[in-house]
């Protein structure tokens, strides 16, 4: 399962528990949240954008503002992820996706 690892369902948490930073999207001003993974990208090469449930847009809106307006040319989409993850005895299901952005 992705998500395992984020306790909190909203807001935006930078982890550290991988060599490339990690964005929690939630429902947050998504012009802000790009701003926000556009100055981790000034560091690094590589970062990861995870959101789940109604909060996935967000993430694919900021993975397009990044490489298509920000870093038009110097950025590009790695990879995507897509999972559902099961509720333990309740049925409920809940989309999240896995978003890994490269600068070059």
């Amino acid at each position: 399962m992705l998500m395992d690892e984020i306790t909190e369902p909203y807001g935006q948490e930078q982890t550290g528990k991988s060599e490339n930073p990690i964005f929690d999207i939630g429902n947050e001003p998504v012009m802000q949240t790009a701003l926000d993974v556009l100055s981790v990208l000034g560091d690094k090469k590589q970062v990861v954008l995870k959101s789940r449930g109604n909060s996935i847009p967000n993430a694919v809106a900021v993975a397009n503002i990044i490489t298509e307006n920000m870093l038009k040319g110097n950025s590009k989409v790695q990879n995507i992820t897509l999972d559902t993850v099961a509720a333990a005895g309740i049925g409920d299901m809940t989309s999240t996706i896995e978003i890994i952005l490269n600068k070059f």
